[in-house]
């Protein structure tokens, strides 16, 4: 529970000190939406394509994983278009409220995996990754695409167009691309996109606490409890089930639900805003989960090792 704890704790005060320079106009006013900007467009991505290309391609219960995490995220996204006009009073809220309840912070699962179970778990990290990064992103962007709100209207653009200039999209392409191709990036260029990807997490956090609204968790209280209610608790739990029926277990299992257990990523918020979600909602669900997660993360753990004496 300390690990748990100490992984969230960097997260959480990130955000609040991009909150407070954020109220104290620092460094500039018009600063953290060109920051958000940077970010989405060059540092995100940069992460993305450096993490995918070094990955190590999975095999045997390894894909068994990949089919249960795939399976789990599918069947969330469906109940969540079933209770759409219930969990959510607009379209774009209802955005905010897929993202939250599929989107994993992958900052906290990798710091979370490799403090519970060392260099192994950063390697089945990177299976759980290369699964949810482009399956999640694809249901986000499509959700953004057919719900989200437009600077003067409803967005006209069309999905699959949305989908085909994402950056988030491209760069997993490019980096799952290099991974299966065998080709190597030369030292500067990899160098390069490491020292962009280093950047992305912390400005990211930051960007996020500068949108934040203190009252932005309350005032939506019914969508916020809906996607945390659905992401830290009914999604790792189904994968878990989902794992035990495909004969997944041990580490990989731990791996597969500590990805659906974490709160919403950081890159939530800047997609929001980039594409017409509820960016104030998102900023408050991102607040709730970060919290609640604290708890849930370790009560999920602990509960899911009792029930499967094989989990670490």
């Amino acid at each position: 529970m300390i690990t748990v704890f100490a992984a969230l704790a960097p997260v959480f005060a990130l955000i609040v000190l991009g909150h407070v320079l954020s109220r104290r106009d620092f460094p500039a006013p018009g600063f953290w939406p060109m920051a958000e900007r940077l970010t989405y467009y060059v540092l995100f991505p940069a992460l993305l394509v450096d993490r995918l290309s070094r990955l190590d391609a999975p095999g045997g219960e390894l894909w068994r994983m990949t089919v249960a995490l795939v399976l789990a995220v599918l069947a969330v996204f469906a109940l969540l278009l079933m209770i759409r006009r219930r969990a959510a009073p607009d379209g774009a809220a209802f955005t905010s409220v897929v993202q939250g309840a599929i989107r994993p912070n992958t900052y906290v699962g990798l710091s979370a995996a490799a403090a519970l179970l060392g260099p192994s778990g950063l390697s089945l990290s990177a299976v759980a990754l290369m699964t949810l990064i482009p399956l999640v992103n694809l249901l986000c962007v499509a959700s953004l695409g057919r719900w989200g709100q437009r600077i003067g209207g409803p967005a006209k653009v069309s999905v699959l167009l949305e989908l085909a200039k994402n950056p988030l999209i491209l760069s997993c392409v490019a980096g799952f691309a290099l991974n299966q191709s065998g080709l190597a990036l030369p030292q500067i260029a990899a160098e390069t996109l490491r020292v962009l990807g280093n950047a992305s997490l912390p400005l990211g956090l930051l960007a996020v606490g500068a949108g934040l609204s203190p009252r932005s968790v309350v005032r939506s209280l019914r969508p916020t409890a809906v996607s945390s209610a659905v992401k830290l608790l009914v999604l790792p739990l189904l994968t878990a089930l989902l794992c035990s029926l495909f004969g997944v277990e041990g580490e990989a299992m731990a791996v597969a639900v500590i990805f659906t257990a974490v709160p919403v990523s950081v890159s939530s918020f800047i997609l929001a805003r980039q594409m017409g979600g509820d960016h104030v909602l998102m900023a408050g669900i991102i607040t709730a989960q970060t919290a609640a997660a604290a708890l849930t993360m370790p009560l999920i753990l602990i509960l899911l090792a009792t029930l499967f004496p094989g989990l670490p």
